[in-house]
C-alpha cells in the first residue's frame, strides 16, 4: 500500500513505530526523553514473544535480572552487588523515594489549600 492510500492513521501509526525503532539504537536515559506523542503507546521492541529479553533491543535497558530487595541490597543473575546505587535511578518527582516530597499526598494537598 502507497504512503497516498494509507489513511492518515495508519500513517500516524507508522510514524510511531519508526520513532520507536529509532530509540531502540540508544534508548533515552530520562523519562523526558521518551516520546508523548502517539509513539508512546507503541511497545519498546516491538510485540511480546517475537524474542527473549536478552535478543531484543530492550537489553539496551539493563540487565533482566536485577533484583531489588527490602534490606538496599541489590543482586544480578543472583549474585549479589558491590555497589548498589549503580542500579538505582533518581527518585520519581514528588514519589516515595524523593526527599523533597511531602511525607503523603494529603500532606502536599493540605499545605497547599492553607496557602490560599
Amino acid at each position: 500500500m502507497s504512503d497516498e492510500e494509507k489513511t492518515e492513521h495508519e500513517q500516524k501509526l507508522e510514524e510511531a513505530k519508526e520513532e520507536i525503532q529509532q530509540l531502540e539504537e540508544d534508548p533515552p536515559e530520562k523519562l523526558e526523553e521518551w516520546p508523548d506523542g502517539q509513539a508512546k503507546y507503541e511497545t519498546f521492541g516491538g510485540a511480546e514473544g517475537d524474542h527473549s529479553y536478552d535478543e531484543g533491543p530492550e537489553a539496551k535497558l539493563g540487565p533482566d535480572s536485577v533484583r531489588h530487595h527490602e534490606d538496599g541490597s541489590v543482586e544480578v543473575g543472583g549474585e549479589k552487588v558491590d555497589d548498589p546505587d549503580e542500579f538505582k535511578g533518581e527518585p520519581i518527582p514528588g514519589g516515595p523515594t524523593d526527599p523533597d516530597a511531602a511525607s503523603n499526598p494529603n500532606e502536599q494537598r493540605l499545605a497547599d489549600d492553607d496557602q490560599d
